[in-house]
């Protein structure tokens, strides 16, 4: 685990360096998971910067993440926009997979809209269902909070009764219902990966209560309540999880999916940035 002022440090580091570039003075951001990255094509008088020129930032190897900051203006508001994520999965420590949450919150950023691409346990969430987050699991053998606690990043023991946002909830039911949308809502369950679950595990998840399992979100959205910031998830389903249906899991159905539910999805998020 890194030195926690180093760590610290590096946070700090990175935040200024991105103040500099114009991209301090968001109060919201969005991380936007596997297929999801177009959304932040939208932006206006957009500063794009790819994450290998970002001091400390970790990259992204996986299909479907594009590795960039965008940071720009969206129906008159400040936004932020991370195409793509590190995970747990690529090797990161959870210290560096929530590095861009940290710098976020040091940023200023109070609204932490995180999605990802999720495989559908309840059989009720097909693919191509937007769902909301209302609560996770989180099995990935860690959390972000292990070690040391720094008191300027927050309370070393954080309340997550209320993690995703019961307000911000209310708020994406309310746009989805003015476009005429059907928006899921469950468990999102997150595991190490990268291997997809077997079937048996898949009965396990459905057994303890989660509706959608995938390899992301929990450690930020914790780093981010730790930082006192209200976090929204939402996952695309684009895969009935392993056992679901008799059918192979491949990553190439998660990236068409996503590819297909692009203008539904930018729909919904541009009617809660309009409504924040």
């Amino acid at each position: 685990m890194p030195d926690s002022t180093r760590y610290f440090e590096a946070v700090q580091q990175t935040a200024a360096w991105l103040r500099e570039r114009g991209a301090g003075d968001a109060t919201v951001a969005i991380v936007l998971g596997s297929g999801l990255g177009d959304f932040a094509d939208s932006f206006k008088g957009a500063t794009t910067i790819p994450y290998g020129a970002i001091p400390n930032w970790p990259g992204t190897t996986v299909i479907g993440h594009a590795g960039r900051l965008v940071a720009g203006a969206h129906k008159g508001r400040k936004v932020i926009a991370l195409s793509g994520r590190a995970h747990y999965y690529e090797g990161h420590s959870m210290q560096t997979v929530t590095f861009a949450t940290r710098v976020m919150g040091t940023l200023g950023v109070k609204t932490l809209i995180l999605t990802n691409a999720a495989g559908g346990i309840n059989r009720d969430l097909t693919p191509g269902t937007l769902m909301l987050i209302a609560d996770h699991i989180n099995l990935m053998g860690s959390n972000p909070l292990v070690g040391p606690n720094d008191d300027r990043f927050g309370q070393r023991f954080p309340d997550m009764t209320a993690l995703y946002s019961p307000r911000l909830r209310g708020l994406a039911r309310d746009t989805a219902k003015g476009l005429g949308q059907q928006l899921g809502e469950g468990v999102y369950v997150a595991l190490h990966g990268p291997s997809y679950e077997t079937p048996a595990e898949i009965r396990y998840l459905r057994t303890i209560g989660a509706d959608a399992v995938g390899m992301s979100t929990a450690p930020e959205a914790i780093v981010a309540r730790h930082m006192g910031m209200e976090v929204l998830g939402i996952s695309c389903i684009t895969n009935a999880a392993a056992g679901v249906l008799p059918q192979p899991l491949d990553h190439n159905e998660v990236m068409e999916v996503a590819r297909r539910v692009r203008s539904q999805f930018s729909a919904l998020l541009e009617g809660i940035l309009e409504r924040l």
